[in-house]
């Protein structure tokens, strides 16, 4: 509460310094089970292991949550959704290409419990919602114990953790985002992230107010100046609105940036300087327009996606990546994931809906075990050698940038599966080794399973370290040998809770 309010920079992330780090095991709340499988998950959260109630009373008449028994039932309604999040999306696929594959990778800008997400999986589409820890309580949590993909983040000062032009849908449904605000300057930020041909939804106030005004407690003239900022800078963004219903507003980011280019010159807008649009770590937002990338060839659509050329590697912009050593990477994760599935069975029955790998590289471990059973979240350090998160999001898969110096954005409890590989050789000189198994075992739910990939000496250590955090662990040799340095160290967070006064 010390921070600064203005543009929502006390609820951006702000890490304590090293003297004020905590060094200890969180405890699971008294009667915590293993969540639902997907998709009843989607539906049903057990109560306790997020006891929170506030949004069931804030939210009761909007359909958000119930609490029925031991469990929240989430009947997939919305503060902009009252029929429900499916005919909200059907009326959204009349305008955007949601079928086909076309739009595959989509944000959620101040999601709530995430039912926007949850409700387009079933279309074949991945959301990364996010919202700010906020009066709310833990609507992020909620988002993750139904089993779909969300980090805490808030439009503040600073960029959003993610590469230009990733993304094919963002959306905001009465996100209380000011988009008009700042000289534009949040539309700018997902201008950025969102690729030519994107689409941006926008629904709740201001669209349509001339309609809504009385309902909503606000006076026309703030609402028609909200709107006339927010359609402005769509222009200045060469973004053409494609539809406006109700309350549901539509634009789309224009493919031919070239004739664009010459209309915002002549309008004096300032284009971003930074050579590097994906440099985002704690850089503060500008109100600037952010270059479009120059791709070769198009994005398939999903999931021809997955295994396609990705433009930013057929057009050399990802040094140090080819052709060559794409095709490579996906043939040998494949390998490693066979070999994964042998040590670990359960690993495509469903136990493990929301994986994590921190250390994602191109994203071809996520991609060997793609399965609409569960969604991995793709980690690139901030610290990588290669910036591959572009490389990721063209793929049809979804990540975020990480340093894991710090806490990850997430609650307690909250992935059942991750994968670390050569993770702990890129941090070793970098920062603590066990201050990123703490965090690791933060965010892993009990029972959850963990396989590190790394060089021997290294595991050795890690294994040390873990059986003492009341890990349960066991070493295996690289599948093609013992005489490999690298191994495999398979690890799985026993189960304990609080015991009611003191944790144990």
């Amino acid at each position: 509460m010390t921070f600064p309010r203005d543009n929502m920079n006390y609820r951006e992330r702000h890490c304590p310094p090293e003297e004020e780090k905590l060094h200890c095991l969180i405890p699971a709340p008294k009667g915590y089970v293993t969540p639902f499988p997907w998709p009843k998950s989607r539906d049903y959260v057990p109560y306790a292991n997020a006891p929170y109630k506030s949004l069931t009373v804030e939210k009761a008449i909007q359909n958000w949550i119930q609490y029925e028994g031991n469990v929240f039932r989430f009947p997939g309604g919305g503060t902009q959704f009252p029929q429900g999040a499916d005919k909200y999306i059907d009326q959204l696929a009349s305008v955007i290409p949601i079928k086909d594959g076309t739009v595959r990778t989509a944000l959620d800008t101040g999601c709530g419990v995430a039912s926007w997400g949850a409700y387009l999986w079933s279309r074949n589409v991945i959301a990364m919602s996010f919202a700010p820890r906020d009066s709310h309580e833990a609507q992020v949590q909620f988002a993750l114990e139904r089993g779909v993909p969300a980090v805490i983040g808030v439009l503040g000062t600073i960029k959003l953790p993610y590469p230009s032009a990733a993304f094919d849908m963002a959306h905001c449904s009465r996100c209380l985002i000011p988009w008009g605000a700042n000289d534009g300057m949040y539309m700018m930020e997902v201008d950025r992230v969102l690729r030519p041909g994107g689409y941006w939804v926008l629904s709740g106030p201001p669209i349509n107010w001339k309609v809504n005004y009385k309902a909503w407690q606000r006076p026309r003239e703030d609402l028609e100046e909200e709107q006339r900022k927010i359609e402005e800078t769509a222009k200045l963004l060469c973004w053409e609105k494609k539809s406006e219903k109700s309350e549901i507003a539509i634009w789309q980011k224009t493919l031919d940036s070239e004739s664009c280019r010459s209309r915002q010159e002549d309008s004096s807008v300032k284009f971003c300087e930074s050579t590097d649009a994906n440099d985002v770590w704690y850089k503060k937002m500008e109100v600037c327009i952010t270059p479009s990338p120059k791709v070769s060839g198009d994005l398939k659509p999903f999931p021809d996606r997955l295994y396609a050329i990705p433009p930013r590697i057929a057009g050399g912009s990802v040094p140090g990546v080819s052709v060559e050593s794409y095709q490579e990477d996906n043939k040998k994760w494949k390998k490693h994931v066979n070999a994964y599935k042998k040590i670990n069975r359960l690993l495509d029955s469903g136990r493990y809906r929301n994986i994590m790998d921190m250390n994602a590289g191109l994203g071809s471990f996520a991609a060997a075990i793609q399965s609409s059973k569960l969604w991995v979240m793709n980690v690139v350090p901030t610290i990588a050698e290669k910036s591959t998160l572009g490389v990721i999001y063209e793929r049809g898969l979804i990540g975020i940038y990480h340093d894991w110096c710090e806490a990850f954005s997430t609650y307690p409890r909250t992935y059942d599966l991750i994968h670390s590989h050569g993770l702990f050789s890129l941090y070793k000189d970098t920062c603590n080794i066990e201050d990123i198994l703490l965090e690791m075992d933060r965010i892993l739910r009990p029972e959850g399973a963990v396989i590190f990939r790394d060089e021997v000496d290294i595991l050795i250590k890690v294994k040390k370290l873990v059986e003492g955090m009341k890990w349960d662990t066991k070493m295996v040799d690289h599948e093609d040998g013992p005489l490999v340095p690298e191994k495999i160290l398979i690890a799985v967070k026993q189960y304990w809770v609080t015991n009611g006064t003191s944790t144990q």
